[in-house]
Order: C-alpha cells, then structure tokens, then sequence
C-alpha cells in the first residue's frame, strides 16, 4: 500500500470512531481505489497513551478493505474487553489508530518456522480458536515457543502446548502494519 492508501484507511477509522464515539451517524465510505477494494482482512486497534483500548479484525472478510477497516474500527471502539470502560467522546482525541492488513492465512505443519516479529499466528482446535498479530511477539519479547504457548491459552482457551498437537491447525500470517502515530498524522 502506498502512503496515500494508508493516510486514507487511518482518516475514515479516525472519523468512525469520532463519530460513534460521539452518539453521531456513522459515515460510510467507498474507493474506486483498486487496492482498497481488494478482499482482505485487517485488524484495527486502538491505543490510549500505548495501553490498549480495542482491538477487534476480520481475517476473511468478504468485503472490500474499505469496509472492512470501517466496519473493524466501530468494532474496536466497542470491543467487549473495555464494555465496562468505554472509550468516551473526550477521550478521542488521545487514541492513537494502528491499522493492520492481513496477507491470507497459510496453515503451517512446522510452527517453530515462524519468524518472531513478521509472522502473527491463528490457532484452531475444534471450536476454539485465537490469534496474535506479529507486533505481539515484539512488543513482548516473547520465544517463538512462549508466542505459540500464550497464543493457545490465553486466547484460545485451549492448553499451552496444543500448538503441538496434529490436531491443531496453526495458520502463519504477515502484516502490513500503519498507524497515525507511525504516519505522523497522531
């Protein structure tokens, strides 16, 4: 994505979240830009100061990009993490916006080929299922085996070395990561 696209995505979130932070219609939006109408997933997350405030994505969306980063950014300003401490009108100003476009999913039978910092990783067992974006394996410093560990139990519920298990589909992604304050546009 060039610097234009992504200046655009980060400006419709921050005006989502402005917007539905503030009791106000939501905008929609459109492109006839063909990269933002291009089929893919993305996570949206919200940061207050670097302490998180929403995080919520899609990795199969169905949809153009466009929308999807629309519909993850009200998603994020509502996620059920912060139901009890929601992001209020004037805290707006002060939340930073990072945008995350998702490569597609590939299933991999080797998890410790993953490459800390460029891989985020979806684990599935039966009904359970949970993900780590890449930027978590750098944020907190964690072994391509703690990743996979805390990935499994905290949050998919699931025991710490399911990743292990045949039985359990471990998908591989990148990430191309931007944010208003990476953008300067904070």
């Amino acid at each position: 994505m060039n610097d234009e696209q992504k200046r655009r995505l980060l400006a419709m979130a921050r005006r989502v979240i402005t917007q539905a932070a503030c009791g106000q219609p939501v905008s929609t939006f459109t492109s006839d830009d063909p990269v933002l109408n291009e089929q893919r997933g993305c996570f949206v997350t919200l940061h207050n100061h670097g302490r998180l405030r929403g995080c919520i994505g899609n990795f199969q969306p169905g949809q153009p990009l466009i929308q999807t980063v629309h519909d993850m950014a009200l998603a994020a300003l509502r996620d059920s993490r912060f139901v009890s401490d929601p992001i209020t009108p004037t805290e707006v100003g002060h939340i930073d916006i990072e945008i995350s476009v998702l490569s597609p999913l590939e299933r991999t039978d080797n998890p410790l080929n993953l490459e800390l910092g460029k891989h985020g990783i979806y684990i599935k067992k039966g009904f359970r299922g949970g993900c780590f974006l890449p930027q978590v394996a750098t944020e907190t410093g964690w072994t391509k085996e703690e990743f996979l560990g805390y990935c499994c139990s905290h949050k998919a519920g699931l025991s710490p070395d399911a990743w292990r298990d045949p039985d359990t589909e471990v998908m591989l992604f990148t990430a191309e990561i931007f944010s208003e304050e990476s953008s300067g546009q904070a």
